[in-house]
Formats: structure tokens, sequence, C-alpha cells
């Protein structure tokens, strides 16, 4: 038998999976082991990149020990993570500070002095994106502005998979989907962005070699081995950024096949084979993990995180009936949804709980509740909250479109797609089929085919998928839910319109 494992260092946890490559990628263990985030003030957001690691070495262990599989057997380990995030070390590799995630919207000035500094034409040229609250080379101005003490003593900034690959393999490595998130890498190239890094004064030696995501990075070393169970020497591959790497595991790797993604954030994925860029730059274009080719992806900060703001503060009463039935609260939740009809009776969800980044790069956006009546009730706000991420994922899908990006098939993933009423909805608001494959994994499927293709056992990235990955499902779009969802989507996108002005006020106010 011939194993590969793949990792994927999450915003809620991490997640050990390993796959029997002898047997069509069959999944053979899984193992989540969660952590907490921090919000020490309003939109700020952080991580202990410690809680990362032993949550790493915790879920490795588990599937060793629930598989009984000989480490020996393992060819390959692939790393994916969330992407943006920040970790500081200094010259002993200790981390300085906790982690500022993807999700935290403190460095609004930072970014407006890089964009200033670099020139906005100047900018996109070098990294084929704007500079973004979410992306890193902010948090790294941000520490130098404000923790000048710590700023002086960093050596090495890693992203979150990579600090735990700095942990697994003692190297200092990432790879080409993941740093095309830090603002600070040439997309277009596949390297780093060397004039902007001098141009706002970041030494060049911070960032880690960059590989392609297949590229073999490191082996396990001896004390790697000890903690987690794992063979000394076993491969790591560059891996993926989260989205990448789920792309991988959904088979979003040829023109015109689409990933629709329901996690914490929302995430329409399409592959390109140039780097092609949105001329309102409201969506990304990051190199793919597909070597030698790119994607175009629109992000929306808080999908399935927006349901569990809803679980988290208003489902008590849910969540102890799930309880008591041996149930998920969230399918007492999307049960209650269910009895409401398409369109929540004018009830309408603006999603911007951590601000947003498609279509509008505003760190100030907040969360609406539009049109509350009498009538209104939880199967009401549930629905609402749904058909909001719904509508927030139609607007990537709409400039995908102008951008003549084809779109011949909408593959469905994350927890979002494993509600037969999202997964509707999503479908009736979009107006494209949803399908759904035999494998839902996402990432750390994705990261354990890398591992596959860089120890040889696959040729390439395609073949990979080609082999694995079916399709199983379709959730036809319902075209009377959808000539509804048409008119209150133009609501929906004419709110944003109206509050843009008073977002910013209300942030100021708080602050």
């Amino acid at each position: 038998m011939t194993y590969l494992l793949g990792i994927d260092i999450g915003t809620s946890g991490t997640k050990a999976l390993l796959i029997d490559a002898d047997r069509g990628g069959e999944v053979v263990a899984s193992s989540t082991k969660t952590y907490p985030l921090y919000t020490p003030k309003p939109l700020w957001a952080e991580q202990e990149p410690e809680d990362w690691w032993q949550a790493t070495i915790a879920a490795i262990r588990e599937i060793l020990d629930e598989s009984g599989v000989d480490p020996n057997r393992i060819q390959g380990l692939g790393l994916s993570g969330q992407m943006h995030g920040s970790v500081f070390l200094d010259a002993d590799n200790n981390v300085l500070r906790p982690a500022i995630l993807w999700c935290d919207q403190r460095t609004q000035a930072e970014c407006d002095w890089i964009m200033e500094t670099v020139g906005r034409e100047k900018t996109v040229e070098l990294i084929s994106n704007p500079v973004l609250t979410g992306f890193t080379a902010g948090k790294i101005i941000w520490l130098r502005n404000n923790e000048p003490e710590l700023y002086t003593q960093v050596k090495k900034v890693l992203l979150p998979k990579d600090y735990v690959r700095f942990k697994l393999t003692g190297e200092y490595a990432t790879e080409v989907s993941d740093a095309s998130g830090t603002a600070l890498f040439n997309v277009k190239k596949r390297d780093w962005a060397y004039e902007m890094l001098d141009a706002i004064g970041i030494p060049r030696d911070w960032m880690p070699r960059v590989y392609e995501s297949p590229e073999i990075t490191g082996r396990i070393t001896e004390e790697a081995a000890s903690l987690t169970g794992l063979k000394p020497g076993t491969p790591v591959v560059g891996g993926g950024g989260d989205q990448a790497a789920g792309a991988v595991g959904n088979g979003v790797v040829e023109s015109g096949i689409i990933s629709s993604t329901v996690g914490t954030s929302g995430v329409v994925f399409a592959f390109a084979d140039k780097p092609v860029v949105d001329p309102g730059l409201r969506v990304h274009t990051f190199c793919h993990a597909v070597p030698g080719k790119w994607h175009v992806m629109g992000v929306m900060l808080s999908a399935g995180g927006s349901l569990r703001w809803y679980r988290d503060t208003f489902a008590s009463a849910e969540t102890c009936v799930a309880r008591a039935l041996g149930k998920d609260p969230y399918e007492v939740i999307i049960d209650e949804a269910a009895t409401v009809p398409p369109g929540s009776e004018g009830l309408i969800f603006l999603p911007y709980l951590s601000g947003e980044r498609t279509p509008y790069a505003d760190p100030h956006a907040r969360g609406v509740f539009f049109g509350i009546t009498l009538r209104s009730n939880r199967g009401h706000f549930v629905r609402s909250v749904l058909e909001g991420v719904a509508y927030g994922l139609r607007d990537s899908f709409a400039i995908l479109q102008e951008m003549n990006i084809p779109i011949t098939q909408v593959r469905a993933s994350g927890g979002g797609a494993r509600s037969e009423l999202w997964r509707q909805i999503q479908a009736d608001v979009t107006g494209y089929d949803h399908v759904t494959i035999n494998i839902d994994e996402g990432p750390a499927l994705g990261v354990a085919l890398l591992a596959g293709v860089g120890t040889g056992i696959y040729s390439s990235v395609e073949e990979a998928c080609r082999s694995v990955i079916k399709v199983v499902a379709t959730t036809k779009t319902n075209q009377t839910n959808k000539l509804i969802y048409d008119k209150y989507y133009q609501v929906y996108r004419s709110l944003y319109q109206s509050l843009k002005d008073e977002f910013p006020k209300l942030s100021e106010i708080v602050s």
C-alpha cells in the first residue's frame, strides 16, 4: 500500500488526512483538532502559531493510531493552510507575537501607505493585485509602525502552513500559490517582487525560498518524527494556500471548471492558463498550485463564518435541541430556514461581519439585517443568512462573466455544500447548477495529491485529479426561485451603495 498525507492548517482547526493512493485516493483516516481565534479589538483577528503546531502533532498521531498504517508506507506529505497570516520569528526562531490573520482589518492605513509609496499602477504591475488589509504586507508594516521593539527582532516572516513546515522540516520555505497572497510576490514571474520589498523597506532575506506546489521543500526531521510518529526523512512538498489546494482537491485544474467553496470564508475560484487581471481589481489573480498556471479568485470574508456567528449568537435553543437529539446544531438551524420561502419575505442579510474583499475591498463594512418586520421569525433570519452569503458569491460569478472567463461547471465544496438546502439556494441565486464530487475533503486532499505528484506517484496534478475525483451529484437551478432571487439581489446590491459612506463613520466612533 502507498499512502499520502495532507495537512490543512485552517482558521478553526488543523485537519490531517491520510489517503491510499493505490485505491484511487480512498480516505483511510482523518482527524481535526480545533483551537481558538482571538479578537483583542473589533475587526482584529489573531491566533497562536504554537496552537497550530500542537494541533498538527495531535492530528497526525490520531490518524496513525486510528489507521494502524506503518509510517514507512507514507510516501509524502503536503501542507495547506489559511492564507495571508503573518508569523514573525526572531534569530532563534522564537515566535515574537500572535499571528495576525487573513480576516484581520487593522492595516488599512499601512495598505494605503504602500499603494501611495509604490504607486497604484506599479503595484499592479509588480503583484497583479491591490494591497488589501487581509494580505501579509500590511501586517509587516503595521508591526513596524506599532510594535517597533518587536519589529527590530524579526529575522523571518512565514505564512501559517509554512511555520508548520518549518517545525516539521527545519526549512524556511513557501510555494507560489500562498506567496501570491502576501502582496509581496510577482504573480506573473512566480517569484518574490524584490522591487516591491525594497520600495517599502522590507528586507529580502525575511522571505523564505519559494517553490512550485508539488516540489519537495524538505524532509521530516528526527525531532518532528519523534513528536508526530512520522518516519524521519519523509518528503514534504510545497503544498498550497487553502484555496489553491482546495481547488486541486476539487479537480479545478482545467479551464471552465469553477469551484464555489463555503467555509469560514466564501470563495469562487476559476482556473486560468494566463495571469489575467480584473481591471477593477475586485478579484485576485494568484498562481495556481498547478505548475505554470494561475487562478482568479473572488473572496468574501464571512460566508460559513456568518452562519457560525448566527449559531453562536442566537441559536442556543437549537443547539440544546440538537444535543438532545444527537444531531449537528446546523441541521436544526437549517431545518428552520427550510420553513421560509425563497427571499425570506424581504429580509436581506449583508454578510460583512469582518469587512469585505470581493467585490468591495472595504475593511469598514459591517453586517446588516434589512427588511425586518413583525412577521420575521428565527427561520427568516437564518434563511436570510444563507441567502446573503449566496448573494455575495453571485457577486464573484458576475465579475468572472465580465472578464469572459468560461464557466462550464460549478463544483460546490466546503460546509455550505453539505447542506442540501444551502446548496440549492446557491444554485438558485447564482443561476448555475452546482455539482458535488465523490470526496469532500478539500485542501487536505489537494495537498495529499500534490505530495503524490512530487514523489512520482502521479505524473502531473491533472493526472492525480483524474485518477481520484469524480462528479457524483447535481443540484439544478430552480428557475422559478431564480426569478425571485434576481429581484432581491438587486436590492442586496443597492444596500451596500446606500451604506458605504456610513460604515467608516461607525468604525471611527467605535475606535
